[in-house]
């Protein structure tokens, strides 16, 4: 099975990161971690010393937070961070009303706001919750959101919790992903009613199976995010890292 490189979603660590920025960033590095989905630096620091931070801890940007809910940003002031940052990749996820119409405009807008970064040599991406597999017609939003985007303006960030919390299996909705999911979110689920989140590879999701799929698809990353933990998140990234690494899926 092939191994990947290693990213996480700093949002598992934001209360950390708010009090110490650098410390937390390098806690984070220190557990192996190579990549880091993040965004300009906090209010007294430059980009320059945030990609000095970056450097010196190994840390690469992949990716960075175009919005929740809302597609109205600046495209080239975020491409023109992800060109300082050497990041290649900027994601959204939204809401939706339950109506055909709503999901097809969003559609629309997210094909002009993906060409868009595509002319600046970036790509856009959608990352699904569990929302999006309510259906329409028949049709789950994301199916739709798929049919209706242009696969090379528009690409995934699926997020096996959510796909399953949606009622699907993660694998098998990712085989259907060719060349359009580069960057996959990799948390697990405890059984039981709750569903509260888990350390990958401490729950109910086949990681295996999942990584099998990435790798037939394209996935270019993982990237590990934990949004609630029942220890210190810092604990949870490090579980995480070393089941993976059992798995024989991180990339030395």
């Amino acid at each position: 099975m092939k191994p990947f490189p290693i990213a996480f979603q700093p949002y598992t660590i934001h209360k950390q990161l708010a009090e110490d920025y650098a410390g937390s960033l390098e806690k984070a590095a220190r557990i192996g971690y190579r990549g880091v989905e993040l965004g300009r630096p906090p209010e007294g620091m430059t980009v320059q010393e945030q990609k000095a931070l970056l450097k010196r801890l190994g840390l690469q940007v992949i990716n960075t937070w175009g919005g929740f809910n809302s597609l109205d940003f600046d495209i080239e002031e975020t491409a023109n961070y992800l060109d300082e940052v050497n990041g290649k990749f900027v994601t959204v996820s939204m809401l939706f009303d339950g109506s055909m119409e709503d999901v097809l405009r969003k559609a629309r807008e997210m094909n002009r706001i993906g060409e868009a970064f595509r002319r600046l040599d970036k790509q856009f991406l959608y990352h699904n919750h569990d929302w999006e597999f309510k259906k329409i017609d028949g049709e789950y939003i994301l199916d739709i959101l798929l049919r209706e985007t242009d696969p090379e303006f528009v690409k995934l960030e699926i997020d096996t919790y959510w796909v399953r919390r949606g009622g699907e299996d993660p694998a098998a909705y990712l085989s259907k992903l060719h060349n359009r999911c580069p960057l996959l979110h990799i948390k697990d689920m405890e059984p039981g009613e709750e569903q509260f989140y888990a350390e990958v590879g401490e729950g109910i999701l086949d990681f295996a199976a999942i990584a099998e799929v990435a790798e037939a698809i394209g996935t270019e990353w993982l990237v590990v995010e934990q949004d609630l933990s029942r220890r210190d998140p810092f604990d949870s990234l490090a579980i995480s890292y070393r089941n993976l690494g059992r798995l024989g899926l991180v990339q030395q």
